[in-house]
């Protein structure tokens, strides 16, 4: 089941909030296990979304498996292959160059799309003596996009954890925004029910 969430609790989060009414309504619908959704501001001209979801699983043990990148189609089935082409090590950075494909449909158009991405995996916050939350960001190569980023932040929640899934997206095909972010708010709490339900069947 999917739900939206209002700005506020998504712009604050849900850690070290004063359980007011509207957060208390937001934890027990995550605890059932409810999607939340959040369309955002895309300047791009795409669309953009937040969604949040609760697994009942540690995410020191949420890790491995998220960033296992081959595995990304058993997540979201509109991704049919995946693929790691190295890893980058600079003086300043370091960062895994991804290769993916995927198939969607627009109306009554199904197309194929590619893209190449920098994946950059932070395992803590960058404020000293901010507690340890785990983030990827996915940036824009190259592809059949005309912009693409994506966040994937973990954090501690009730016995398990918190994952917020944000995206942007203007593909080349000539779409609407509209069109791409109702896609996505379609698209994203089937595919987040997904990846928990495979996340939790390798506990």
């Amino acid at each position: 089941m999917v739900i939206s969430a209002d700005r506020e609790t998504f712009r604050t989060g849900l850690s070290g909030l004063a359980l007011d009414q509207p957060a208390l309504a937001t934890h027990a619908s995550l605890l059932k296990g409810q999607v939340l959704v959040d369309p955002q501001y895309c300047p791009h001209g795409g669309g953009a979304v937040t969604a949040q979801m609760y697994v009942p699983i540690d995410k020191t043990r949420l890790w491995p498996q998220l960033t296992n990148y081959s595995r990304w189609p058993q997540f979201f089935p509109n991704i049919t292959h995946s693929e790691v082409l190295e890893t980058v090590k600079t003086s300043s950075q370091r960062y895994r160059r991804l290769y993916q494909v995927g198939r969607k449909g627009f109306l009554m158009l199904t197309a194929q799309v590619e893209i190449y991405l920098r994946v950059f995996e932070s395992l803590c916050d960058d404020a000293v003596g901010a507690a340890s939350r785990p983030r990827i960001q996915f940036r824009f190569e190259s592809g059949t996009f005309a912009h693409f980023a994506a966040d994937l932040d973990l954090q501690d929640f009730h016995e398990g954890t918190l994952l917020t899934y944000s995206v942007s997206a203007k593909p080349l095909i000539p779409v609407p925004g509209l069109f791409i972010e109702q896609a996505m708010r379609y698209d994203l709490p089937g595919n987040m029910e997904q990846m928990r339900r495979v996340l939790c069947a390798h506990r």
